[in-house]
């Protein structure tokens, strides 16, 4: 884990020149002014992504884990919020949030399926990956995920998320929605599918979070919990 904040930490170096000089110089085997090898930042990439994945992943799976997280909460589609405000002005918000839950329930249960899909992609990640991420910015990590795993999480997520409105009901409860909303005179009748729209907001929501988790890592004093990350921060100090 150690290893992998040094990697953390040496995003933070003033400039992309000194980064790059300091990566050059890094050692083929253990040792070496820094006391790690290509190998060592590889794996500790690994693990520190296995520890940020398995914690941001398992608070999304949680009942809750979408519906009450501000940064996640995944609300209507454009061209429904005249559905929910519409709703809620006539006295029905209490059948609104209760559509707002189902859908955000239906990306809990999908996000299950997400760990094994990262868990192999961090199994893979080369030094020469873990490079690159070094040298990136930001965010490379979670784009470098991202980039790695979306396609099959759409995959996965897709039909959970059309089994999901099922099991709690959502059809059921949209119907009802969407019935009340076409019933009121002057409004056009939609007819929304919204297993699309929550799958890719499910997996903004992933990706958001291990966002967050990276951010903190990289930028938080309390990160520097060894001797050896308190030297290796105080580059950019």
């Amino acid at each position: 884990m150690k290893h992998f904040f040094i990697v953390l930490a040496l995003f933070l170096v003033s400039s992309c020149a000194e980064l790059q000089q300091v990566v050059n110089s890094l050692p083929q085997t253990t040792g070496g002014g820094f006391g790690i090898s290509n190998i060592d930042i590889a794996n500790g990439l690994r693990e520190a992504l296995d520890n940020g994945i398995d914690k941001q992943v398992t608070k999304l799976t949680q009942r809750d884990g979408f519906y009450r997280n501000q940064l996640v909460k995944i609300l209507l589609p454009q061209e429904l919020q005249k559905v929910d405000k519409t709703l809620r002005d006539i006295g029905l918000s209490k059948l609104a949030d209760e559509g707002l839950k189902v859908i955000n329930r239906a990306a809990e249960d999908a996000v299950k399926e997400a760990t094994p899909i990262f868990v192999n992609t961090v199994r893979q990640i080369t030094f020469t990956d873990a490079k690159q991420i070094l040298l990136g910015n930001n965010n490379a990590a979670t784009q470098f995920l991202k980039n790695k795993t979306r396609s099959q999480l759409y995959q996965k997520f897709s039909p959970v998320i059309s089994k999901s409105f099922a099991k709690v009901g959502a059809d059921k409860i949209w119907s009802n929605i969407i019935s009340k909303y076409n019933a009121i005179p002057l409004t056009k009748n939609v007819n929304p599918d919204l297993t699309d729209y929550v799958t890719n907001e499910a997996l903004k929501g992933v990706y958001t979070m291990i966002a967050v988790e990276e951010e903190a890592i990289r930028t938080k004093l309390s990160s520097r919990t060894t001797d050896l990350l308190r030297r290796v921060f105080a580059l950019q100090d």
